[in-house]
């Protein structure tokens, strides 16, 4: 099964300055392992016109699936749905179910011009619930564009990413060792690397708080029974070079 391919595209200003730490790859990432689908880049590029809608089609041109956050709230320099709409060769329009939903929301004397831009998307485009504040994100073509705001942005991937195309999930399995040096074993983990090609085999030091640490040895993949034969051959590796291996992960870190 060939897995598809995705890219996302964090748009702002704030990204790129420091102001504002990035805390939606992760979530859409952890969200796209689940559904089979590889996250294959992400770029962060700022609130330019020109920028978004060169990058949007070069994007859209090279992977299966483009995810965007940033760039979609009432505020001049809110320009992402407009530069999409460029991209994809869409006029930008007032989608009425929106503009109805957010006017019931908002209430219409604090419904004013600079909200009601929320409610314009490109024309054909599929609007992207929004369980938090109404306003809505949109899917055009391979394009899906969601919210910067971590809490819209995590519930717009939780609504829209189970309705994607499913591949095989994303599969890990990893041992760790106290005390397992990386330079003892990088020789044979790239031999292990040749063995198995259709996998990632990474090493990931680590420190305790008690102030010992070793290494964990992490095998990743969408094929479950070739990511299990790698585990064992890591476990193997562990042990020829004199320490216990320890299964999963150490004990302060969590995840794939």
């Amino acid at each position: 099964m060939l897995q598809k391919t995705a890219c996302f595209l964090v748009i702002g200003n704030e990204i790129l300055s420091g102001r504002t730490q990035d805390a939606n790859t992760r979530v859409l990432a952890q969200a796209l392992n689940a559904q089979g689908i590889r996250l294959m880049e992400v770029r962060v590029i700022p609130d330019i016109d020109e920028w978004i809608i060169r990058t949007v089609r070069e994007c859209s041109a090279a992977f299966d699936l483009v995810f965007t956050s940033g760039g979609i709230g009432p505020t001049h320099d809110d320009i992402t749905a407009e530069c999409v709409a460029t991209a994809m060769g869409a006029p930008l329009v007032r989608h009425e179910e929106s503009f109805s939903l957010l006017e019931a929301a908002l209430g219409k004397e604090r419904f004013n011009t600079a909200r009601q831009r929320m409610a314009y998307l490109p024309e054909g485009a599929t609007p992207i619930l929004n369980t938090v504040s109404v306003a809505p994100g949109f899917s055009i073509g391979n394009v899906h564009v969601m919210a910067g705001v971590p809490a819209i942005f995590a519930s717009m991937v939780a609504w829209l990413v189970p309705q994607l195309e499913k591949g095989a999930p994303l599969v890990s399995a990893s041992w760790h060792a106290v005390g397992l040096k990386e330079g003892d074993f990088a020789s044979d983990l790239a031999t292990l690397q040749e063995t198995f090609p259709t996998i990632d085999l990474g090493s990931y030091p680590y420190h305790l708080p008690e102030g010992s640490g070793g290494v964990a040895l992490v095998a990743k993949g969408y094929d479950a029974g070739i990511v299990e034969k790698a585990a064992l051959a890591i476990h193997d590796l562990i042990m020829a070079h004199g320490r216990e291996p320890l299964s999963g992960e150490p004990p302060h870190r969590q995840g794939a």
